[in-house]
């Protein structure tokens, strides 16, 4: 009898482990445009988690259109969420299901985890900077694809659906989840895991591309200010080069996940004249929660008093802290 190694065995009645072989992409990144020439390589990949048997993934996976109001879009295209046909069914689906999906994703994404930190580490070992702060993020969310002009109508039918046809649409991660999983974490899995709570945190973030460095963008972290009508620069954050981004569909779960990998370091030093601008373009903000991001710009002028700064991007995250 052929030896089989320990990594490979599996018991009776569960799924395979083996790998997805090789990264779905391997690329110069410019999986952010403002990156392009200084990053190096970073591993992007997608894949369905949940099937007890893949060669059934066309019968038993579908889409299910999402409302435009509630996502955002890409050029007029309708965000699509990937299903289970038995949606509902809880015995149907439970009988097409594997029990234990953390085991595949592990087994996954172990092979492009080495990879990255391989270039983590070299990155950290070649920065002239002293500073370089290595973090691996999961995040639970939803992915969200959107059909393109070349691949037809036909392809996104029921029975017709592949992981193949899947990779080549365009695709992003939205974060928000339900009020009632966040309630699961804070009540069941903080306390299960002996922590406590600390302090909670309003938080904007504002990211600013620079005019005369056009390969880098200026992450800002802001805070609500005192009269609760403004914001307020609170740091000017390090730049984030990613090495990995793992987005994963959980078939038969009501949130996807996406684990990444990623460096911070200081890229650039600003000078007390360009945070004074960058001050002044953060602090015309106005608080607004009836549009994306929870802030807006007088007149719509989201740009600084001498033109050289823009905002690219707005985000609002109400963040908990926990210690054990």
């Amino acid at each position: 009898m052929a030896y089989i190694p320990p990594h490979k065995r599996q018991t009776k009645g569960s799924p395979s482990l083996n790998p997805i072989p090789a990264p779905e992409s391997l690329m110069r990144s410019d999986f952010n445009k403002f990156r392009t020439r200084n990053v190096g390589y970073t591993i992007l990949k997608w894949f369905s988690v949940g099937l007890a048997n893949e060669l059934k993934f066309s019968s038993l996976v579908s889409f299910q259109p999402l409302s435009p109001e509630s996502f955002e879009t890409k050029a007029g295209l309708q965000p699509l969420s990937l299903v289970s046909t038995h949606q509902g069914c809880s015995e149907g689906i439970n009988n097409e299901l594997i029990q234990t999906p953390w085991l595949l994703i592990a087994a996954n994404v172990k092979k492009d985890l080495l990879l990255s930190f391989q270039h983590m580490k070299r990155e950290m070992e070649e920065a002239v900077m002293a500073q370089v702060n290595p973090s691996v993020v999961a995040r639970f969310g939803k992915i969200l694809f959107y059909g393109s002009s070349s691949i037809g109508k036909d392809s996104l039918k029921l029975n017709s659906l592949t992981e193949t046809t899947l990779r080549k649409m365009k695709g992003s991660f939205h974060t928000d989840v339900p009020p009632s999983y966040m309630d699961y974490v804070e009540n069941r899995v903080v306390e299960n895991l002996g922590q406590e709570y600390v302090q909670g945190k309003e938080l904007y973030y504002v990211k600013l591309s620079d005019k005369l460095r056009t390969e880098s963008i200026v992450p800002c972290k802001c805070t609500v200010a005192k009269d609760h009508n403004k914001i307020q620069l609170y740091k000017i954050e390090l730049n984030r080069v990613r090495h990995m981004v793992a987005d994963m569909s959980i078939l038969g779960k009501s949130s996807d996940l996406r684990l990444f990998v990623y460096t911070k370091k200081i890229k650039m030093a600003l000078s007390d004249e360009e945070i004074n601008e960058i001050k002044d373009l953060i602090d015309s903000a106005i608080l607004d929660l009836e549009v994306p991001g929870g802030i807006r710009w007088p007149l719509d002028k989201r740009h600084s008093s001498g033109a050289r700064y823009l905002v690219n991007a707005i985000g609002h995250t109400t963040t908990k802290s926990y210690i054990n």
